[in-house]
């Protein structure tokens, strides 16, 4: 008996401690760990540096709240700006609350700019959160279901679709803004296309919209680069991140630039913990060792060798619709549901996901080596094969 809220079916196993990319259960078996908690343990498990460092700032300061300077928050915030090519940050603590900052600010712009009911593009199978805002932004009905009346001045399209944005601009002239992920996650590791993003980038410059990009999974260099986006080479407007941005200490950063930035003034926005001194410094310790560690490339290396390993050993095997990914977001699409391979996946010592019903979805930690990429490649595929009856 639990007096927990049964708000998750949660699969019959608890963790006592893990290193690297494997982690030990209360029983003493050990798993290959190829979620990191959805996108959030960048460093694995039990990553020296980060321990040292969090231990250390627990035993002088955990929070003060946002009443006061915190010289953490200043550099971690100096750090993203460089790093994005942005300008100002507003730090909070999940990535639902990131993108809440970003709704708010694309409509304080747009009644800044005249328009009474601010509009936002969104796309189909995006997921942005369960706040009531990001949910209703999010294009899952299941998800939404029960929740009505949702939050209006959301319209929706297809992903990967400029023309129909187009087609919205030419009827609709109370948008200001589109909100896309570059990497869609719970969509199932669908990838919005370099020209896409670019033309998008044009358009809403054109229209003088604001472009909002949701990096809450695919930042942090989980695609190779800093930031999604930065493989097509633009900056947007507005950029939000979470998970993996303190390696599992909670927090989440709206990131602004151009006409975003300045918008919010005291009074605006605010969040009591948000960018607290545990949570930067966890997040400052995270990007020193992606870079003195090389992680970025790390993930394109091994995301690489992860898909072609898999597309090698299941060329055979009917009912694989798709190998897809970038970095270390992988998916493989089946032509059925396939929810079962997780608990599959715990009886042979593997933690994977499965998410839009059909796509087995693969999060490794930034510093998954090698052997522990072939590893997965072949405790996975024969999970596949199997539950495939080939």
């Amino acid at each position: 008996m639990t007096h927990l809220m049964n708000t998750y079916a949660r699969l019959p196993v608890a963790f006592s401690h893990g290193d690297g990319s494997w982690i030990n259960d209360t029983e003493g078996k050990r798993y290959l760990d190829a979620l990191s908690g959805i996108a959030v343990s960048t460093l694995g498990h039990n990553h020296p540096a980060l321990v040292a460092a969090i231990t250390a700032q627990a035993g002088r300061v955990l929070h003060t709240s946002n009443l006061y300077r915190m010289p953490q928050q200043e550099q971690l915030a100096d750090k993203l700006a460089m790093l994005s090519g942005m300008d100002e940050v507003f730090f909070c603590n999940s990535g639902c609350e990131a993108n809440e900052a970003a709704i708010k600010l694309a409509r304080f712009f747009g009644h800044q700019n005249g328009i009474d009911s601010p509009a936002i593009i969104v796309m189909e199978k995006a997921f942005h959160g369960r706040t009531m805002a990001t949910l209703s932004a999010t294009g899952n009905r299941k998800a939404q279901a029960g929740f009505e009346p949702l939050v209006s001045g959301f319209v929706r399209v297809p992903y990967n679709d400029l023309e129909a944005i187009r087609a919205i601009a030419e009827h609709n002239k109370n948008v200001v803004a589109v909100m896309l992920e570059i990497v869609q996650g719970e969509g199932g590791i669908n990838i919005a296309d370099v020209e896409f993003q670019r033309g998008l980038r044009a358009f809403c410059d054109e229209q003088g919209w604001l472009l909002l990009c949701d990096e809450v999974q695919c930042g942090m260099g989980r695609t190779g680069t800093w930031f999604g986006f930065q493989h097509a080479g633009i900056i947007p407007d507005v950029a939000t991140m979470a998970k993996g941005l303190g390696s599992g200490i909670p927090i989440g950063a709206c990131i602004t630039a151009g006409k975003a930035a300045g918008l919010f003034k005291p009074g605006n926005h605010g969040s009591t913990f948000g960018g607290n001194q545990l949570a930067t410094t966890a997040a400052l310790t995270t990007i020193d060792v992606i870079e003195k560690e090389g992680l970025m490339a790390n993930a394109e290396a091994i995301g690489l060798m992860i898909r072609e390993g898999l597309a090698q050993s299941l060329v055979d095997v009917p009912g694989i619709v798709d190998i897809r990914g970038q970095g270390l977001m992988i998916g493989i699409e089946l032509d059925r549901p396939c929810g079962e391979l997780v608990a599959h996946g715990l009886d042979a010592g593997l933690l994977i996901n499965v998410t839009a019903d059909k796509v087995v979805r693969l999060l490794p930690p930034l510093n998954f080596s090698v052997d522990e990429g072939r590893e997965l490649v072949s405790r996975l595929s024969m999970l596949i094969r199997n539950f495939l009856g080939v």
